[in-house]
């Protein structure tokens, strides 16, 4: 989108020109897609690999999630130049959202035509906001792009994770989509109780376990598995990304307790 994207070692992405004003916003459009034909040539290739043993997962961040990056010019630990922007002109921010949302439901749309199964939304930084601003700039964002995917391929599932929206669980289960994504510090069986048979879920094993021993592994993922309940789905997942230096070995006990737990109860 001309921002001049990069990934330095160790980092997160970082852009050379971010949204520092209006005339930047104002120019922001949405990507030509064949500019990003190496990505759905690359989920055509894996799809077929796969050969239908599993389903692929095709993902995109969120609107608000790429605004934070897009805007900030960097990660950051509050983002406080964007949520400065949303008090002091939430026009452009909404200018911002706009384009981005157009962006990820076209992004994923090619997904799907190229084949992936799945599909899921990662709003990262969806939790810093406050409930208003979270409904206002976030989720009703995450909205267009579902009723884009929907207009795109009704029966494909998506599903929608944002961190530290574990308070907001009912509000994102009436956004349209088929599961919720919940991070470590969300109570998966009071998440069940909470949005009973409308959502599956997804998550949510705290990554640090992964860094500790066979036996805490073992126990964190029966934990899970038993109370996240039978419907209408769970996919045991981590409840965000992998930490850097996880041992493969401690990986391969996670899949293997899952996989045995899940026969067992299922």
């Amino acid at each position: 989108m001309g921002l001049g994207l990069q990934f330095g070692e160790g980092e997160g992405p970082r852009f050379e020109r971010p949204l520092v004003d209006e005339d930047a916003i104002l120019r922001l459009r949405v990507p030509d897609l064949s500019e990003l034909d190496y990505v759905f040539r690359a989920v055509a290739s894996i799809k077929r690999a796969l050969s239908g043993s599993v389903p692929l997962i095709g993902f995109a961040g969120s609107p608000f999630t790429l605004a934070c990056y897009m805007i900030e010019g960097a990660g950051s630990s509050d983002f406080a130049r964007v949520r400065r922007m949303l008090y002091t002109r939430p026009d452009l921010v909404h200018r911002v959202l706009t384009v981005n949302s157009d962006a990820v439901g076209a992004y994923l749309g090619e997904q799907i035509t190229q084949g992936a199964d799945v599909l899921m939304i990662f709003d990262t930084w969806g939790g810093l906001l406050t409930s208003d601003a979270y409904a206002t700039f976030s989720l009703a964002y995450i909205e267009s792009v579902i009723e884009r995917l929907r207009r795109h391929s009704p029966t494909t599932p998506l599903i929608v994770f944002t961190k530290g929206g574990g308070q907001w669980l009912e509000r994102i289960t009436a956004c349209g989509c088929d599961a919720i994504s919940l991070d470590w510090t969300t109570d998966i069986a009071a998440a069940r109780r909470r949005v009973g048979s409308r959502v599956a879920l997804q998550g949510n094993l705290d990554p640090a376990v992964l860094l500790s021993t066979t036996a805490a592994i073992e126990t964190a993922a029966h934990s899970i598995i038993e109370n996240a309940g039978p419907a209408p789905g769970h996919i045991f997942n981590l409840g965000h990304g992998i930490f850097p230096g996880t041992p493969p070995e401690n990986v391969a006990v996670l899949v293997e307790t899952v996989h045995a737990a899940s026969r067992a109860v299922r």
